[in-house]
This record gives C-alpha cells, structure tokens and sequence, in this order.
C-alpha cells in the first residue's frame, strides 16, 4: 500500500466533504437563491457539482492506485487535474488579484497535489 497516496485520496474525500457542506451552503445555496439570470445561474450550479463529482472521483483514483500499483495511472490522472485546477486558481488570484484568505481552496489542492506526488515519485 502507497500511505501518500492513501493520505492524498484522504484529503481529496477531505475537500470534496468540505466543499460538500461547507461550501454548499455558503456559495451554492445563495447563488442559487440569486437573482441572476437563469443560464448563468444554473451553468455555475452545473459547475459547482462537476467539481463535487472531480473530487470524489480523485478520491477514488489516489484511493485505487494506493492498493493496486499496477493502476497508477489513475493516481497520475487525479494529479493531473488537481494541479490543472491548482493552477487555476493561481491564475484567477493574481489576475483578480483576491486574498489568500478570502479564496482558500487553493490550500487545498497544494495539500493533495504534495501528497500525491511523493506517493507518485
């Protein structure tokens, strides 16, 4: 059994919980309740729970790999996308220029993605 792999499918089940319930409703219960127009509305409600569904399945891919090496290009695959979004989230930072503090998912992510790569090198 890879333990950084199992700690980086850990915090993947962490974030995905986190962003479950804390985050549900904090940002996706008031910007359903909004005012804004219905396809922009529904669009990012849509994305909100396509990033639910990611984290999860990340959970379940460094989870899998962790087990059986022989599917580690499943942990690769979760590492993949949680560093593409990782570095999103620096992009939208520094272009929207917002604080560390008020937009903290990245922690998260920097959190799986040093876990999952020293249980993928």
């Amino acid at each position: 059994m890879n333990i950084y792999l199992m700690a980086a499918a850990a915090a993947s089940f962490l974030t995905f919980a986190i962003h479950t319930w804390v985050g549900g409703p904090v940002i996706a219960k008031p910007l359903v309740e909004s005012d804004m127009h219905r396809v922009p509305k529904y669009t990012n409600y849509a994305c909100w729970h396509i990033v639910t569904i990611m984290l999860f399945a990340m959970g379940g891919a460094f989870l899998w790999a962790a087990y059986f090496p022989s599917a580690i290009e499943l942990a690769w695959f979760a590492f993949l996308l949680s560093s593409a979004t990782l570095v999103w989230f620096a992009v939208l930072i520094l272009w929207k220029r917002l604080s560390l503090v008020e937009f903290p998912q990245w922690a998260l992510f920097v959190t799986i993605d040093v876990l999952a790569f020293m249980g993928l090198v």
